[in-house]
C-alpha cells in the first residue's frame, strides 16, 4: 500500500494555483507561461538562464524561448552577455516588469495561504522539509535516467 498518492491531487492543486494567477495574467495581459517565467526569474535570482529555466522548471525549450522572446519584445526582460561568452544570454528583469511581479507574488502568496490554511508553523515546517526531500529525490532520480 503506497501511503501517499500526490499525483492524485495534483490537478486540483495547479488549478488552485492558475485560478489564483489568473487575474494577474488578464490584468497585465501576458501568458500564463510569461507570468511564470517573470516569476521564477524573480524569486530565483541565482537561476538567470533560459536554459536554467527549462532545467529546473521542467519546461519546454520552445515555450521557453517563446516566451522570452515575448517579455523582452515587451521591455519586462533584457539579454546580457558576460565576458566573451556570447551564447549564453543572462536574463535581467527591467522596470515594466515591477508591478507584474508584485501581483504575481501577491498570487503566490493567496496560493499558498489557501494551500496552508489551518496548518500550524511546525506543521508548515515539517511539510516543507519534506518536499524538500520529495524534490530532491524526484531530481536525482530524472537526472540518473538521462
Amino acid at each position: 500500500m503506497i501511503p501517499l498518492n500526490p499525483w492524485e491531487h495534483h490537478n486540483v492543486i495547479k488549478t488552485l494555483y492558475s485560478k489564483c494567477v489568473e487575474d494577474v495574467c488578464i490584468r497585465h495581459e501576458i501568458t500564463r507561461m510569461e507570468l511564470d517565467i517573470l516569476l521564477f526569474l524573480a524569486n530565483n535570482p541565482c537561476f538567470d538562464t533560459a536554459t536554467d529555466i527549462v532545467e529546473t522548471r521542467y519546461l519546454s525549450k520552445s515555450q521557453v524561448s517563446s516566451s522570452v522572446g515575448s517579455l523582452e519584445e515587451r521591455g519586462y526582460i533584457r539579454r546580457e552577455y558576460t565576458g566573451n561568452n556570447k551564447k549564453t544570454a543572462h536574463l535581467r528583469i527591467c522596470g515594466p516588469a515591477k508591478s507584474v511581479i508584485e501581483d504575481g507574488r501577491e498570487a503566490q502568496e493567496r496560493f499558498v495561504s489557501v494551500m496552508l490554511q489551518g496548518l500550524s508553523e511546525e506543521e508548515c515546517a515539517c511539510l516543507k522539509h519534506c518536499f524538500e526531500c520529495m524534490w530532491e529525490n524526484i531530481d536525482c532520480y530524472l537526472k540518473a535516467a538521462e
